[in-house]
């Protein structure tokens, strides 16, 4: 079959104006991180629900064609890079908001939905959506379902595979696999959701979800606190957490390059001075009447040096303040310090850890480097400055390497896609990774579905 025979084809099942082809598609971008590179698939397809999706897939298995998943394309690791010869499957048309339970405390939506439209339905219902991201406007539910995001309140609420109830999916060869149970107990067989959770779209494609909802917080302590180094911090966080019963939603922590940066002229509003070794800002979901007792939570951290000084919101202003110097971060961008590293380390290690990378780091020529995260949860962002091909690869090994013998992972929240590829057996073990392999080739023999990602 022609391509043009083979693109007639999947337009006679989504409409001609599902496919989309020449200088259009070149007009999008290839992702997030590459932003001046066009999509190079050979068709950009856009199915409206399941069923045309499962007819599209059953098409490209026919005529041997791949399948690349494509929803806000706002992923880090170039997992929705496309090859000339393959399609990519957009879900820019399966972004319904289909029934919202109060009582359940459930959602049903289409795997296109944004993060932010689905907080906002929530929100409508008296309910709360936990995942938050900075991209939350055109990141999709199917594409943090197929990372397994986590966010800001990881801490708190989990990953997104914690808020996930029930899906929908495609398998390569058209299959429709539905699981939309809206039960948080359901103990039948093999949790078949689980496959398609973190997965980058390589076992299957999601089309739907289930999503679990919370009770919307009655409010917030926040404070900026500066400590005497990073091990202090974990001390905060765990009276923190024996305080207040475990409603400690974010824990992020800000070293000073990080800080200095993003409180520098015309930027965020520094709380507090510059000088300081670590910075962290802690919120807790509490009522009003409990704002005293956080205060002297803090004041007693002080008084015994874990805690040098610390500012507390007072109003909402100022905890939007506090945090926007944790969230722009395009100010990195703007400084040329664009390169980004999601990696984890367990927090009894972090300091140590961190030390020795910004020492390996300083001493490559050129190299800028900063480091920030949500170490609640292990959690840990780098930004640098990016070098030639012998500078990139010292940067990589200063902060990657280290991290087999610390039990780390290179991926904490943002998947392995085309990107990491080549450092999966730093934080997988041969047996893990040919398991992987394993279950791939079951559901997947042909390798059509994302096909190069992770492995």
């Amino acid at each position: 079959m022609t391509d043009a025979a083979f693109l007639d084809r999947l337009a006679a099942i989504v409409g001609p104006s599902g496919v989309v082809t020449g200088d259009e598609l070149r007009g999008r971008s290839a992702n997030w991180t590459r932003p001046t590179e066009p999509c190079a698939a050979l068709a950009l397809v856009r199915p409206r629900d399941t069923g045309e999706t499962s007819a599209v897939m059953a098409a490209c298995h026919e005529a041997g064609v791949a399948i690349v998943p494509r929803g806000g394309a706002t992923g880090l690791v170039d997992g929705t890079l496309c090859a000339p010869d393959e399609i990519t499957l957009s879900t820019e048309r399966m972004t319904g908001i289909e029934a919202v339970d109060p009582l359940g405390m459930t959602v049903v939506v289409g795997t296109g939905a944004t993060i932010e439209s689905v907080q906002d339905a929530a929100a409508a219902a008296g309910l709360f959506f936990p995942l938050d991201l900075g991209a939350r406007g055109s990141a999709t539910i199917g594409g943090a379902v197929s990372t397994n995001a986590g966010g800001l309140r990881v801490l708190r609420y989990g990953m997104m595979r914690e808020m996930v109830l029930g899906l929908e999916a495609v398998l390569a060869d058209g299959t429709v696999v539905s699981s939309m149970r809206p039960l948080i107990k359901n103990n039948t067989g093999l949790d078949l959701k689980q496959l398609f959770v973190g997965t980058e779209g390589t076992l299957g494609l999601v089309t739907r979800a289930v999503l679990r909802l919370r009770p919307e917080p009655a409010g917030y302590a926040t404070a900026l606190i500066a400590c005497p180094g990073v091990d202090d911090g974990a001390r905060v966080l765990r009276a923190a957490q024996s305080a207040f019963q475990g409603r400690v939603s974010s824990f992020e922590g800000l070293w000073p390059d990080f800080y200095r940066l993003m409180t520098a002229p015309g930027r965020a509003t520094p709380p507090l001075g510059h000088d300081y070794p670590f910075y962290a800002i802690i919120e807790i979901e509490c009522v009003t009447e409990e704002a005293d007792r956080f205060l002297g939570l803090l004041d007693g951290l002080m008084d015994d040096g874990t805690i040098l000084d610390a500012a507390i919101a007072s109003s909402e202003e100022q905890r939007r303040g506090m945090w926007r110097i944790r969230d722009r971060v395009e100010h990195l961008n703007a400084d040329g310090i664009e390169r980004a590293f999601d990696v984890s380390v367990p927090l009894s290690r972090m300091d140590g850890y961190v030390r020795g990378a910004l020492d390996r780091l300083a001493a490559i020529p050129g190299c800028r480097a900063v480091v920030y995260g949500h170490i609640g949860d292990n959690n840990l962002h780098w930004n640098t400055t990016r070098l030639d091909a012998a500078g990139n690869a010292a940067i990589d090994a200063a902060i990657y390497t280290p991290l087999a013998e610390l039990n780390g992972s290179v991926s904490a929240e943002h998947g392995i896609g085309l990107e990491k590829r080549g450092k999966l057996p730093l934080s997988r073990s041969p047996e893990e990774i040919a398991a992987m392999r394993l279950v791939k080739r079951a559901l997947d023999p042909d390798n059509r579905l994302n096909p190069g990602k992770i492995f």
